[in-house]
């Protein structure tokens, strides 16, 4: 039976990839940084561990007590939503230590395992914002967009040794905690510049009139994120949701 880690497993992306996984008969590493906050249903074939995937330390203990993993699942990430000039170098820092260098990180940390073993898959949940740009997401697109390309260049450094790397490009999901976790840290630090209010008011206004049509739902990216993991001839990248599919297309 095989075994799959996720990241950033406790709501959302994570928590529904996670279902999706044990409900097909896989094993399950579940990882959140705060355990307590797990609301998967106790099963026999799930284990729930702590992971920070800024902390080398973290990132150690949990692949480590996660013993071989088959497929890993970088999907922990935070979400953001400001212009350029609101967004501070600490915060930008923030978005790429976790959005990039934490999913960096995480490759390095199981890929000897997997070489060792000559097989192995990793799925990097990144964003249909990097498919074309969007206002206030400059920030978080450039985070996402590096983890395309790295997922890109890994799959031709890695494919000797049996491993493949794919990138799921999940659309607009406004039943997830993302949206919610990005406006508070907008108040948290000090909300969008003055000049840019007015905008950036017409410009969610404008996100939240377009989430009346189709939107990608947790376990849309479960089944895209699944598929990535089990089908050795689908696409390097795949989009998830309707939404992020037209977008696609009119590339």
């Amino acid at each position: 039976m095989k075994t799959v880690l996720i990241t950033g497993a406790s709501t959302g992306f994570g928590r529904a990839t996670a279902s999706h996984f044990l409900s097909q008969g896989w094993n399950v590493v579940a990882t959140m940084r705060d355990p307590s906050a797990n609301t998967l249903p106790a099963d026999d074939r799930l284990r729930v561990l702590e992971l920070d995937v800024t902390d080398p330390d973290s990132i150690r203990d949990a692949v480590a007590a996660a013993g071989p993993i088959d497929v890993l699942v970088n999907n922990a990430g935070i979400g953001w939503l400001n212009a350029v000039e609101g967004t501070s170098l600490e915060m930008v820092r923030r978005i790429f230590e976790t959005n990039t260098f934490g999913t960096i990180a995480m490759m390095q940390a199981v890929l000897p395992g997997m070489r060792e073993r000559r097989s192995g898959v990793i799925v990097n949940v990144s964003s249909s914002a990097t498919i074309r740009p969007l206002p206030l997401l400059s920030v978080y697109r450039a985070s996402k967009a590096a983890v395309n390309a790295l997922t890109e260049a890994a799959a031709l450094e890695l494919a000797e040794f049996g491993i493949r790397t794919r990138v799921i490009l999940p659309g607009a999901a406004p039943s997830t905690s993302f949206g919610n976790s990005a406006r508070a840290k907008i108040e948290a630090n000090g909300g969008f510049p003055e000049a840019y209010a007015g905008f950036a008011q017409q410009t969610i206004a404008a996100m939240q009139a377009s989430q009346s049509g189709p939107v990608t739902t947790a376990q849309d990216v479960a089944e895209a994120v699944f598929r990535a993991a089990t089908d050795a001839d689908c696409p390097m990248t795949l989009p998830a949701g309707a939404d992020a599919v037209d977008w696609f297309e009119e590339r």
